[in-house]
């Protein structure tokens, strides 16, 4: 169950340190991505801890599900920003950094004496990325934003409420928050790539907004990508209310019919393929797209009438994708999931044996995945601020002083 702590010098980001100021999800998620590609992640929060620390279930103080699964592989200092000290030894810590992400607003890190200006005369080859709900050079820089209100905004709760004939609803994922996530950890190793051959860092802000409507709009803009409009916005299949897990006999089944191919097998299959030659509709993509609401009515209607176990046997007699609808239980029994050792378990040193998701991408050489578990709040203090040249007495003197936080946990093979 324990596995040997594995060298931070071993990823691909090795040699990479990332001062993580952000808190909740969308900046801790990213840079936790980091951190498992071999950067050394530093996560600075305030002396009481990220906020999303104190969201349950959890075993110990400070150390929720959300938090533990957005901060593997970091190290933790406590430091109270605010305060004039706190913000000196930031600033010392700025000066050997790579990275420096944040999801506070903009104006906010200005307060703190912490822009972008400044942390580029501290470090020039810095890269400063903030993450925010809305790009800064429109009317809604300073607005807040929350995963809800971006898919708000962002038409995923319009198009929710087409697809089901209902009130607008959101999907249950931090959807806006991960999309964020993933794009600034793009960017931050496009940069460093630029960084090689510039020399230079540079700011990159990251606006949730405007990366959601990216990923709503590439599938929906529809007809109205063309001026004059082709129709209206939206892709009929993605919305068509019959596209969903169909039910059987005996439970439910998702299957994917899609291609010319994958519908003129099935017919054969179930023994209809006369019936396919004459109902035209079913003879293209582009005809099926025109009919997809009655399509999906008749297919649901066809699985209805046997088991799940029958359609499985069908669907992969004639080649047509299938999956089965796991629920999140059933989710960790996949057989394929326990083959790769997807959710494997894991001793944490204070919280006890933990089950976390493993990285889902595989490398030749330097497989991404975390050197450390997530941290309790100031876990690290000692050891990044001796790095950076603090001395015992200097160290000694903020945490008296309040501005630094410290956690002491028991030595454990990770």
């Amino acid at each position: 169950m324990n596995q040997k702590t594995k060298n931070p010098g071993d990823g691909p980001l090795a040699g990479v340190r990332v001062l993580d100021l952000s808190a909740v999800i969308s900046g801790p998620f990213a840079g936790q991505m980091l951190a498992e590609l071999g950067a050394d992640v530093v996560k600075i929060e305030p002396p009481d801890g990220d906020s999303q620390r104190r969201i349950g279930p959890a075993r110990g103080e400070g150390m929720g599900h959300i938090y533990m699964n957005s901060n593997r592989g970091k190290r933790a200092l406590g430091l109270d920003l605010k305060k004039p000290a706190g913000r000196a030894v930031l600033l010392r810590l700025a000066r050997t950094a790579d990275v420096l992400l944040y999801n506070m607003r903009a104006r906010a890190m200005e307060r703190l004496g912490l822009s972008h200006a400044v942390l580029a005369e501290t470090n020039p080859r810095l890269i400063f990325v903030g993450l925010f709900g809305f790009g800064q050079d429109g009317p809604y820089a300073d607005k807040p934003a929350y995963d809800d209100l971006i898919q708000s905004a962002a038409g995923v709760a319009h198009i929710m409420s087409r697809k089901l004939s209902s009130a607008p609803q959101y999907v249950p994922l931090a959807l806006a928050d991960r999309n964020a996530s993933f794009n600034a950890a793009l960017a931050i190793c496009a940069a460093l790539y630029e960084r090689e051959r510039s020399g230079l860092g540079q700011r990159i802000d990251i606006p949730m907004f405007e990366n959601t409507v990216s990923m709503v709009m590439a599938d929906h803009l529809g007809g109205l990508s063309f001026e004059p409009a082709l129709g209206e916005g939206g892709y009929a299949r993605l919305l068509a209310a019959g596209r969903k897990p169909y039910r059987t006999q005996d439970g439910y089944i998702a299957a994917m019919p899609f291609t010319d191919r994958h519908w003129r097998r099935l017919y054969e299959v179930i023994g209809r393929a006369d019936d396919f030659e004459r109902d035209t509709r079913l003879h293209t993509m582009q005809s099926r797209n025109q009919h997809v609401d009655a399509i999906y009515a008749e297919f649901e209607q066809l699985l209805a009438g046997r088991p799940s176990a029958h359609w499985l046997r069908v669907f992969e007699e004639a080649d047509v994708p299938n999956m089965p609808v796991h629920d999140l239980h059933s989710l960790l029994e996949d057989e394929h999931l326990r083959a790769v050792n997807f959710f494997p378990k894991e001793s944490h040193p204070s919280e006890g044996v933990l089950r976390r998701t493993r990285h889902p991408n595989h490398w030749s050489r330097t497989p991404p995945q975390p050197t450390r578990p997530a941290p309790r709040v100031g876990e690290h203090s000692d050891e990044v601020l001796r790095e950076a040249g603090f001395d015992a007495a200097e160290i000694a003197a903020l945490v008296q002083d309040g501005i630094v936080a410290q956690a002491r946990m028991p030595e454990a093979q990770w």
